[in-house]
């Protein structure tokens, strides 16, 4: 566990440096492939008002099936569908799709199965009512079907995956210009600082001058940042230093907030001589400095259910609708379909969760619900 904590900090780590330098993306990919456990991995959009589909960035991929996808194939795959799944969800194609169904489309027998492609785990990462973005591991068949373990750690990573390409779309190095640079740091929810090779503060965004303000565990000393831990500060002053002095990887420190209840992790990300003119910004800036704090997520009591029942999307939200809204009948006006489809879908969720009633449903749901209150 503690092997994986390790690898997984300097993956999060790695992501953040491709959010700076996007032509860092495919390395990336490639370490995520492997930590979740895949054989491929793409970085994908899907536009419905433009009808098209592209992989941005990929790994693991033939190149001239990469052409075919963007010229044809993407118009039959099935993660389409993940226009009506929520940003972090972890969608297999069982999932989106019948899988005999699937098996016997084209996009299978034409583009995934000469490839030997048998199964994918899809996050969705933004979306708007017309796109989607989303990261996709793909399973072969030797590794077999994606899988409980897979689907855990796609959901460690899967998070900063969606920062990481928001923030490098927003940043956008080659592009920003001084006059506005302030204010697109302004505006992104992480907290960013830009230093010097000494630590002196060249910029901070809003985020970064509330931690400021609070003192807890980061100080702007004489305009040098500084850590409240005397290691944490030492192991600060290293990174600037070594983040002048290449153009490499970045690095993740972690720094208490001397309470010792909370832990945060500060990721230097080294920013090349070419970066800096590029964005605008002050010569002597070496390094991006993203800062968050290290906690535990909380599962939402649906996605509990779902796991533990094993319930499709469409089934938990049929679940859902039942007990928020009431009856068959409302539930179906609810979800915009035919009543006889909540009602295949009813004889599904009694059969999975062992009961036999609405009224059951509903204690069910209930019961999840207070094992989150105190």
């Amino acid at each position: 566990m503690e092997e994986e904590e390790q690898g997984l900090t300097q993956l999060i780590g790695d992501i953040y440096d491709a959010a700076l330098d996007s032509s860092r993306w495919v390395a990336v990919l490639a370490k995520i492939t492997k930590f979740v456990g895949g054989q491929a991995a793409g970085l994908l959009s899907k536009d419905s008002v433009s009808k098209s589909g592209n992989i941005h960035y990929q790994v693991g991929l033939d190149p001239c099936f990469v052409q075919l996808y963007s010229e044809t194939y993407w118009k039959f795959d099935p993660v389409a569908s993940l226009f009506d799944y929520e940003v972090g969800q972890i969608v297999s194609i069982p999932e989106l799709v019948s899988y005999e169904e699937f098996c016997g489309g084209r996009f299978y027998r034409e583009w995934a199965k000469p490839q030997g492609w048998i199964d994918a785990a899809n996050a969705v990462l933004e979306k708007t009512p017309t796109t989607c973005a989303y990261l996709s591991v793909i399973r072969s068949e030797a590794a077999g079907m994606v899988d409980d373990e897979m689907r855990r750690r796609m959901e460690l990573i899967a998070p900063h995956v969606g920062r990481a390409v928001r923030t490098g779309k927003v940043i956008s190095l080659r592009q920003a210009e001084a006059a506005t640079f302030a204010d697109i740091l302004d505006g992104l929810s992480p907290a960013i600082f830009l230093v010097d090779i000494d630590g002196q503060i060249i910029h901070a965004n809003a985020a970064s001058r509330l931690l400021l303000e609070k003192g807890d565990f980061l100080r702007s000393v004489n305009g040098r940042l500084t850590a409240t831990d005397t290691q944490a500060d030492r192991a600060l002053r290293d990174a600037f230093v070594a983040a002048s002095e290449t153009a490499g990887k970045g690095s993740a420190l972690p720094i208490p907030d001397g309470t010792g209840g909370n832990r945060y992790m500060a990721h230097v990300l080294p920013l090349t001589v070419g970066e800096r003119r590029k964005a605008g910004m002050a010569s002597g800036v070496v390094a991006a400095i993203f800062v968050r704090k290290v906690e535990f997520e909380t599962v939402p009591p649906s996605e509990i259910i779902g796991k533990t029942y094993n319930l499709t999307p469409t089934e938990l939200r049929v679940l859902l609708a039942i007990v928020n809204v009431g009856g068959v009948r409302q539930a179906a006006g609810d979800l915009g379909v035919a009543d006889t489809t909540v009602k295949t879908h009813l004889a599904r969720l009694f059969e999975k969760t062992g009961v036999s009633r609405q009224a059951d449903l509903v204690k069910l749901v209930a019961g999840y619900s207070c094992m989150l209150v105190d």
